[in-house]
């Protein structure tokens, strides 16, 4: 056998002087991503994986973009990432919603002294919030209907900062779902 070809971990990485991953290399290329820019890619060569497949490492701009287009997905996965980036951008969208919302009343016909536009901002996010904790339930390789604990208010807030903090599970992919895109 030559040394020709270097060997490499089941990642496809280089391993470095001690087995480990030298610091500052980029992760390994996934879901199409390329190692050069083409053309029309960002920089980095990066472009974004489809959206029945996780995201590991996404960009905190993108995260806000990916909830969206994933909005009422159930089938699938999401990282951790994609997760946690989302709760920091469902709490900057409720401050601003309550620093805009408290100079004029968006709902006329409440008043009950809650905030309107941070009612609106909420009740906008929670079935997408549903949704892509079913997808991080799939991530650990949990079945999506342990969501429902986040009826029981006490339960619930636990229970998502226990899901937002447990590592992706390799055999979570049997909730991928490639064919439906």
């Amino acid at each position: 056998m030559s040394d020709q070809y270097p060997s490499r971990d089941p990642y496809g990485q280089q391993p470095g002087p001690y087995g480990q991953q030298p610091w500052g290399q980029q992760p390994p290329a996934q879901y199409g991503q390329s190692a050069r820019p083409g053309p029309g890619q960002p920089s980095g060569g990066r472009s974004e994986p489809p959206l029945w497949a996780p995201w590991y490492g996404i960009p905190f701009p993108q995260a806000f973009l990916r909830f969206w287009k994933k909005y009422v997905r159930f089938d699938g996965r999401a990282s951790q990432s994609e997760y946690w980036f989302w709760a920091l951008w469902y709490l900057i969208g409720s401050a601003v919603a309550g620093i805009i919302g408290s100079g004029f009343d968006v709902l006329p016909f409440v008043d009950d002294g809650s905030d309107g536009l941070g009612s609106l901002w909420s009740l906008a996010c929670a079935l997408g919030f549903i949704a892509l904790t079913v997808r991080r339930l799939h991530d650990v390789n949990r079945s999506g209907l342990l969501a429902l604990l986040f009826i029981v208010p006490p339960i619930g807030i636990l229970f998502s900062l226990i899901i937002g903090l447990m590592s992706s599970n390799p055999q979570g992919q049997q909730y991928d779902r490639p064919l439906q895109g």
